[in-house]
């Protein structure tokens, strides 16, 4: 049978769900299951509530037939998500951080700098706060600051990434611009998870061609946790980084070779010197600072001996070498965000030769904000600067910040609140041991900075919010005589430098938006507000 009889018998290519291309068949699921004509030659049934018509599939029926049903499924997946681009009005948005108009945002991806100017994409369900099937959406700047829409890039409508295009990287290649990313399909009755990685290219009218899989079957040893490809070019070569999970269920570094971006070698597996280190790793970066390499990956896993911190999902960047055939040897390591949401970070190399990342300010498990009433969840990072500086990786906001800044004044704090009238703002303060900075504040919500001094350690408590999921208690242990802050917040969000950048906390923080009081208990000082404008930045074309 055709791959034409098929659609036909499914009741024509506009009642087409997704396509799959489980192995010897192809399937496809149906929108409309009245529409179907079952005959013999075909087995159609119905698979946990999609109704699923499937035959085999012969040498007659090739990847770019499969395409074209690809292609008619995007359109009306670009169409369906096209009308939820309106952003909703919700107290909680963010001014001046990256945030989805409705639906799911989390990964960043693709954050790269390519012909002048700066490109980064984002995982996007735009029909719910809930993790299904991902899109990846095209914003553009030239400043670092201000952002553009330009399309929602890629969608989950080929056989290879019915189920969600999943999380990678930019490559920009003289006049290409690459993307590389997971496709993610599920299989029969068991969902069973089928990954593949996958490249696309930025053709000349701006849209995003596909160009398929690139490596269809998995390493030895690993289950289908594989995903998230990081493409470098060093040592003459092309390299692919990929966070994998072992058959016994230890999270690994998979690293590829390729002299062209299409055809790649498998080199082995990396990281087994860190055993036992998380079940699963995810989203790899890899670059250099001043001579030093960093190798940056999510570990899932891992537990804290402190019972505040019940979250699995980890971040970590190591200082890695490489042996004379390019393979990693695993060095010193640290975790790049002491607070509550970060994940995924990416990073670039700008234009003047600064490392510069960008992370989802959320967690894989957390789905149920208050900003969900409002229909949409999550929000990127502020952009950071990262430096190598006497043995160790600091982190300030980038010098960009500056764009957004209004007049600074200086704020007495002390136990009498002070009124900022906005959530959006900067504020620069060193406290003793044993003071208490409360921020975003009414009389019954606060966010609390606390510096134990008995314990040595700050304290970041959202205890007193509106946080619906994720642990409500952070603790540092610092050593300096004093604590130096430098603390971004917007509407919904702190993130906390420490010590010129040697930590740094981030969280999510619900309070009413007329929560705007900021005070100082057990000592006194003097602050420096600055508030933050809004950046200018569009949901969608306009």
């Amino acid at each position: 049978m055709s791959l034409e009889k098929l659609i036909e018998l499914a009741g024509g290519l506009d009642n087409i769900q997704r396509i799959l291309a489980p192995k010897g068949q192809v399937t496809v699921a149906v929108i409309d299951a009245k529409r179907v004509t079952q005959p013999d030659a075909v087995c159609a049934e119905s698979v946990l509530g999609e109704w699923q018509l499937s035959m085999a599939r012969d040498a007659s029926i090739s990847d770019e037939d499969l395409a074209k049903v690809g292609l008619a499924i995007a359109a009306r997946q670009r169409q369906q998500a096209s009308q939820h681009l309106q952003p909703t009005a919700c107290p909680y948005r963010p001014q001046w951080h990256i945030s989805p108009p409705q639906g799911l945002l989390n990964d960043p991806n693709g954050f790269v700098y390519h012909q002048g100017e700066y490109h980064l994409f984002y995982q996007w369900y735009p029909f719910a706060c809930e993790h299904k099937d991902k899109y990846w959406v095209h914003l553009k700047s030239a400043d670092l600051v201000n952002w553009a829409w330009q399309s929602i890039a890629l969608t989950p409508s080929d056989w290879f990434d019915s189920h969600g295009v999943f999380s990678g990287h930019a490559v920009s290649d003289g006049d290409n611009l690459w993307l590389f990313y997971t496709g993610n399909t599920r299989l029969g009755h068991e969902r069973d998870r089928q990954t593949m990685q996958c490249a696309a290219r930025l053709s000349a009218n701006g849209t995003f061609e596909k160009m398929g899989p690139v490596i269809r079957t998995l390493p030895p040893g690993v289950t289908e946790h594989i995903r998230d490809p990081k493409v470098v070019f060093k040592q003459g070569r092309w390299h692919m980084l990929l966070g994998a999970q072992t058959r016994d269920l230890q999270g690994r570094l998979a690293v590829y070779h390729s002299e062209d971006l299409h055809q790649w070698r498998f080199d082995r597996l990396y990281g087994v010197e860190l055993a036992p280190y998380g079940y699963m790793w995810e989203c790899p970066d890899w670059f250099e600072i001043d001579g030093e390499q960093f190798v940056v990956f999510g570990p899932q896993g891992i537990t804290s001996d402190n019972p505040h911190h019940t979250i699995v999902h980890q971040n970590r960047i190591f200082r890695v070498e490489q042996d004379e055939q390019g393979g990693f040897h695993f060095l010193q390591g640290w975790e790049l965000d002491a607070g509550f949401d970060f994940y995924a970070p990416q990073s670039l190399q700008t234009a003047d030769g600064r490392r510069v990342m960008c992370a989802w300010m959320g967690l894989p498990d957390e789905i149920d904000h208050p900003s969900c009433a409002n229909g949409w969840i999550h929000q990127f990072t502020a952009l950071r600067e990262l430096r190598w500086q006497e043995g160790q990786i600091i982190q300030q906001p980038t010098a960009e910040l500056d764009a957004l800044r209004g007049e600074t004044q200086s704020l007495a704090l002390s136990a009498q609140p002070i009124t900022l009238g906005t959530k959006s703002f900067e504020l620069q303060v060193t406290l003793p041991w044993g003071s208490e900075l409360h921020l975003m504040h009414d009389e019954q919500h606060r966010v609390v900075l606390a510096l134990d001094a008995q314990q040595r350690v700050l304290r970041f408590d959202r205890s007193a919010t509106d946080i619906r999921q994720g642990d409500t208690i952070r603790e540092l242990a610092l050593t300096s005589d004093k604590v130096k802050l430098h603390i971004l917040a917007d509407n919904s969000s702190l993130e906390i430098f420490i010590n010129d950048g040697e930590k740094v906390m981030t969280g999510r923080i619900f309070t009413p938006p007329e929560a705007t009081q900021i005070s100082l208990h057990h000592t006194e000082a003097q602050a420096h507000f600055t508030p933050l404008n809004t950046m200018s930045w569009s949901f969608a074309p306009r």
